[in-house]
């Protein structure tokens, strides 16, 4: 294995195009590889612009690589993807959940299934372009994975389930650039992605119509509900839970004279609760399927600042062990619309301590 060389995950943007030429840069021996992960012939993300599965994506990346003058591959990883992120995400709805797939994609596909293929080719690192830090501490013996530079692009929510392992093989040269200084950089060696926006909407969902990815892949049909209150009592039908988040005001397609908002969702009753915006606040959560990065373990209670999805600011909290691979975060301060499905990450500072799925509400 070649300590020196590097796999990139180009994606066909300017943050991973930029990545690649700081590595070779560096020295690196750079290869350049994109994931193919939806099928080359689905007319709707061959004509999409600027999302990570699209064909001007793949093309994107092939006249970087060839501009830096590095190998360049596109790898099949449909199967992979198919398996850990679409089955995934589709799930997570049919059981009143909101996923987060871009967490479970670094999981499974870039840093494990990437990584794997990356060894067969000799290489020692995938790299990738996301913003965090990776850095060892020797007193400790563990591989640490830290905020951004620029708090404002970090990325490191999304990152949380990295082994110590795949930290170790793992190279992120944008950790402590701002997206200014990457967009400049590319903008002065030539690079065709230099101007390119990023994506925003899930790479895979077409017109942000989740629901609608949602119905058309669930092997039985969607069936409408009812709104309830808190107490239980009917206020009207609903489309079918997979519409529904917590939180969720606009949409709701009902009237009742003040604003109303899900607080909760139940699967087995196909039920959307309804309630005042008091009523979306909660205290304390159950966290489940943890990964620690920090630390090995939490044996006693811990302080840390907490993120409960992607957009959210941290929130002080006492972290308690429960029962195995699993947590209860007690907030500060009641925190609003704490969501079933999404991430729940620990920071202390600006080192990610771990992280794990929101599995439910344990007190409001």
């Amino acid at each position: 294995m070649k300590t020196d060389r590097v796999v990139v995950g180009m994606s066909g943007g300017v943050d991973s195009s930029v990545a690649a030429y700081i590595l070779k840069q560096q020295g690196y021996e750079v290869i350049g590889v994109t994931m193919q992960i939806w099928p080359g012939d689905d007319p709707d993300v061959v004509e999409r612009e600027g999302g990570c599965c699209s064909l001007t994506a793949v093309e994107d990346a092939r006249r970087v690589a060839n501009h830096l003058d590095i190998p360049f591959y596109v790898m099949n990883f449909q199967q992979v993807f198919d398996e850990k992120v679409i089955c995934y995400f589709v799930d997570e709805y049919l059981k009143g959940r909101t996923p987060n797939p871009c967490i479970m994609c670094n999981r499974y596909v870039k840093f494990e299934e990437l990584l794997r293929r990356s060894m067969a080719l000799d290489a020692y690192y995938v790299a990738t372009g996301h913003y965090a830090r990776i850095e060892y501490d020797e007193e400790n013996n563990r591989y640490l994975l830290k905020k951004s530079a620029t708090p404002a692009k970090d990325q490191t929510y999304a990152l949380y389930t990295m082994t110590q392992y795949q930290l170790q093989h793992t190279l992120m040269p944008l950790g402590n650039y701002t997206k200014e200084q990457v967009r400049d950089m590319a903008k002065s060696i030539g690079l065709v992605t230099a101007q390119k926006p990023d994506s925003q909407e899930i790479c895979f969902v077409m017109d942000d119509d989740y629901a609608g990815f949602v119905r058309e892949r669930a092997s039985d049909a969607i069936e409408a509900g009812y709104f309830v209150d808190t107490n239980g009592n009917i206020l009207g039908k609903h489309k079918g839970i997979i519409h529904y988040t917590i939180g969720q005001r606009k949409g709701l397609g009902i009237a009742l004279g003040h604003p109303m908002y899900v607080v909760d969702i139940d699967p087995e009753k196909n039920t959307v609760v309804l309630g005042r915006d008091c009523d979306v606040y909660s205290k304390e959560m159950l966290v489940e399927d943890i990964n620690l990065i920090s630390i090995p373990s939490i044996d006693s209670p811990i302080k840390a600042n907490v993120k409960i999805r992607y957009t959210a600011r941290e929130a002080p909290a006492v972290i308690y062990p429960e029962k195995e691979n699993a947590l209860k975060v007690v907030f500060d301060e009641p925190q609003r619309a704490v969501t079933p499905g999404q991430a729940a990450v620990f920071y202390q500072d600006d080192l990610v301590v771990g992280g794990g799925t929101i599995s439910k509400i344990l007190k409001k």
